[in-house]
């Protein structure tokens, strides 16, 4: 299998699989194959770049007992921003008078390449990453995929682009305003913009460093949670960095309740308006509910990032460029960071005071909703429109990103219906900080439902992964059987500590259920013997960091411990103390309680 006919995660552990010994000429016919004059890199190390990496991989290998599946993302290749280091490589910020030689990997780059990813080039971007357009870079404009005509989106522009062509299965970049988002929807691609703090930004020239996030493009919402994973984590170098308090929901029910802006603008894209519409009947079509909300705090705290004195932060970034070598600038990114000067002190503190104001009026506002779903861009322009209008086409892009960071959410953005004129028009779906987990569950059914090629590849979507998934991390999967069921009293302990239901199934057959007496609600006891019966149970996944708050309101006889399933896992779940079975009615030829309780007579 050639390189450019590989595209996800799992196609590239495929490959390797089949050939572990075949890195090195794989990872070369992928250079040697890439197009000649593609705006989307600054940097590709050549062949000859790659041996240092691939001289470290050999060595972790060798280290591990040479077994590739020791290594996740072994010999797999991807690409990075270049506004974020890789040890030995220039990093340009796309501005090549800024151009420095990186002494160390940029701490999300290290935890890649020590699960054996290999860096084969670094990504244009809109210059200091100043821009959800994909234009402002001197190595040139980035084109969309679907269309060359029309912007690619930015400011990882090249991020997205390479892996809407499957050049690289995933690519970092980074989001301050929607630069890991805008892109994603221009070309018809999966971008993360994860909970900040999750992904360190040590080693990234920062934007607005207090909004700064590192984002991840890939193919699949699969590819870009499993990237996620392998690249956060708390970082004690990273003064922003945080650990994950382990609150939030893991998934999504099968009926979510969605948020919608109550008035959407696309500015008159009737094209991209009617995608979104298309969008939202197929959320309904699902299960989802979607209510409105009024969204002027939204778009009021979205204006704050570039008019107010939050744009001094980007010129604190640059540094005194703009005194030393204004000309090194892009001429609108100079105008828009030079207005960085105009505001004071006493700006910047006004200027938090209303973020937090409308921050905490945000977060009020989702409460109860699982998301909010809006466009990732109302509109989409061509190469030559953005010359007419730089920065008013480029603020229509951000009017449903803007606001993410500065209200601490997380953000997934998703492929979604093409436009009628066969470009892309994806959705994005906002949620609470720590709430990424949930954000994907529901991204991965949604990319099954529309079944939609990959990025501009035309290759279809491979088929979920077999299996029943195990719990995800920082979740205890719980068994529940009796007042803890779905619609049964007790079932809001759960809920109300964002458990989420996995799926029902049976106990192995060696357990017996007992109804308990003068229990109030009623309440069985399910005990383990050597001759019993198979009994109903639901799984719930409980965020760890609540777990203690749900087993402290478990009163005696009952407790947790671990059962066995039908299947042979192995779960927590409700046990019962022997002594309160002497005067409990045996109720296992039932099944399970819910069959019980349906069988009393009213």
């Amino acid at each position: 299998m050639q390189p450019m006919t590989l595209g996800t995660l799992h196609e590239w552990q495929r490959h390797y699989q089949n050939d572990p010994d075949s890195v090195r000429a794989t990872l070369t016919a992928l250079l040697d194959g890439l197009p000649k004059h593609d705006t989307a890199w600054i940097y590709l190390p050549g062949a000859e770049g790659l041996a240092p990496q691939l001289a470290e991989l050999a060595r972790r290998l060798a280290d591990l007992g040479g077994d590739p599946l020791s290594l996740p993302l072994y010999g797999i290749p991807f690409a990075v921003k270049d506004n974020i280091d890789v040890a030995g490589w220039p990093t340009s910020a796309a501005c090549p008078d800024f151009v420095y030689q990186a002494e160390r990997d940029a701490e999300v780059v290290a935890r890649l390449r020590a699960c054996g990813a290999i860096v084969i080039g670094k990504t244009n971007l809109d210059q200091f990453a100043t821009g959800l357009v994909g234009t402002r870079s001197p190595y040139g404009a980035v084109p969309n995929s679907f269309n060359p005509a029309y912007v690619s989106g930015g400011s990882s522009s090249g991020s997205a682009s390479v892996v809407a062509r499957a050049l690289v299965p995933f690519a970092l970049g980074t989001d301050t305003a929607g630069s890991g988002r805008v892109p994603a929807g221009f070309n018809n691609i999966v971008g993360l913009k994860p909970t900040k703090g999750w992904l360190s930004t040590s080693g990234v020239v920062p934007a607005c460093r207090l909004q700064d996030c590192v984002s991840i493009f890939a193919l699949t919402v699969d590819d870009a949670q499993r990237i996620a994973h392998l690249a956060g984590g708390y970082d004690k170098n990273d003064a922003y960095s945080r650990g994950n308090p382990h609150t939030a929901p893991a998934a999504m029910p099968a009926a979510p309740r969605f948020a919608v802006p109550q008035r959407l603008e696309f500015f008159g894209d009737r094209h991209s308006e009617q995608a979104f519409r298309q969008a939202l009947r197929q959320l309904e079509a699902s299960g989802a509910t979607l209510e409105s909300i009024d969204f002027a705090p939204f778009a009021q705290l979205a204006e704050q990032l570039y008019c107010a004195a939050w744009v001094a932060e980007r010129t604190v970034g640059i540094g005194d460029r703009l005194q030393t070598n204004p000309d090194s600038l892009d001429p609108v990114v100079r105008a828009i960071v030079a207005n960085g000067f105009n505001f004071s002190a006493c700006d910047a503190w006004r200027a938090e005071y209303l973020r937090a104001e409308l921050a905490q009026t945000i977060n009020r506002a989702l409460a109860g909703y699982h998301a909010l779903v809006v466009p990732t861009s109302p509109t989409i322009r061509t190469l030559e429109e953005m010359k007419q209008e730089p920065v008013r086409y480029n603020s229509q892009f951000g009017t449903y990103t803007n606001f993410v960071n500065l209200a601490d959410l997380c953000a997934l953005a998703l492929p979604s219906f093409l436009r009628d004129d066969g470009l892309p028009a994806g959705i994005t779906l906002i949620a609470p900080a720590w709430h990424d987990h949930a954000l994907a569950d529901f991204g991965r059914r949604w990319q099954q439902a529309l079944g939609l090629t990959l990025g501009a590849t035309g290759r279809p979507l491979p088929p979920p992964d077999a299996g029943l998934p195990a719990a995800p991390a920082h979740q205890v999967r719980v068994a529940v059987v009796g007042a803890h069921l779905s619609g049964m009293p007790l079932n809001f302990q759960l809920t109300d500590r964002n458990g989420v239901l996995v799926e029902k199934t049976q106990t192995a057959r060696q357990y017996r259920l007992y109804a308990l007496a003068n229990t109030q609600p009623p309440k069985p006891g399910l005990v383990k013997t050597d001759d019993g019966g198979f009994i109903e149970v639901e799984l719930w996944d409980i965020p760890l960091a609540r777990f203690g708050e749900f087993v402290a309101e478990i009163p005696a006889p009952l407790g947790i411990g671990t059962l066995t399933l039908a299947d042979g896992r192995h779960v927590k779940g409700f046990i019962c103390e022997p002594e309160a079975l002497r005067n409990a009615k045996d109720i296992t030829a039932y099944g399970g309680w819910r069959n019980y309780m349906a069988a009393i007579p009213k």
